[in-house]
């Protein structure tokens, strides 16, 4: 929702399982400490300490709500100067880059001897030489950020059970990577193959989302 439409219409609710961090602060969610919220203004899944903020919502017949830090300084008409401070590197929002993305999807990601595990991984068109991961979807921080200039890409398949693997490496870092298919693969392997040369790619985004 735009800022002047906030609390004045009920906005589309994140669902939790498309974040695994508070869209505020970015800090993880565990089990324990980290329980999710709803901002009831602007729908997006916070955890406790950015949602103890209460506005009166439009939408709401004017009752009180729960919302996040952010829209209540809005429906408040309080500005927040921290906004202002720019964005790191890897707080690129995974939904804005995804939107305007060369390519993105889920691939297993495994680092060194760690285990594999799930990662939306985007190539943002603005930057389309730079391989972002985030834990979801929805995530307002990237987990990490690979510059794949000069990368060399070996796309035989680890073993059996990741039979759609490759693996970038330089010098001692090595990331792998596995799609669900074949086809999926290789359309990553298209872009990946020209930006570890320099060369902006083509944009591959038919990718199905999950």
């Amino acid at each position: 929702l735009q800022n002047a439409e906030l609390g004045k219409r009920a906005p589309r609710w994140i669902r939790d399982n498309e974040v695994t961090m508070c869209m505020k602060c970015k800090e993880p969610f565990n089990a324990l400490t980290r329980r999710r919220h709803h901002c009831r203004a602007c729908g997006h899944v916070v955890c406790w300490k950015c949602s103890d903020y209460k506005a009166h919502l439009e939408y709401d017949g004017n009752k009180l709500n729960k919302v996040c830090k952010d829209c209540y300084h809005v429906i408040i008409g309080c500005t927040d100067s921290e906004e202002k401070k720019r964005k790191g590197i890897l707080e690129i929002e995974s939904a804005e880059v995804s939107g305007n993305s060369v390519i993105c999807s889920f691939l297993q990601y495994m680092e060194k001897s760690k285990p594999w595990q799930k990662a939306w991984c985007v190539i943002p068109k603005q930057e389309a030489l730079v391989l972002y991961m985030y834990g979801a979807p929805q995530d307002v921080k990237a987990l990490a950020t690979i510059p794949l200039l000069g990368y060399t890409v070996d796309d035989t398949p680890r073993s059996a059970d990741l039979p759609h693997s490759f693996k970038l490496t330089q010098s001692k870092s090595v990331h792998s990577f596995a799609a669900d298919n074949e086809e999926l693969k290789q359309k990553w392997l298209k872009v990946i193959h020209l930006a570890v040369k320099g060369e902006t790619p083509e944009c591959q985004n038919e990718v199905p989302v999950n």
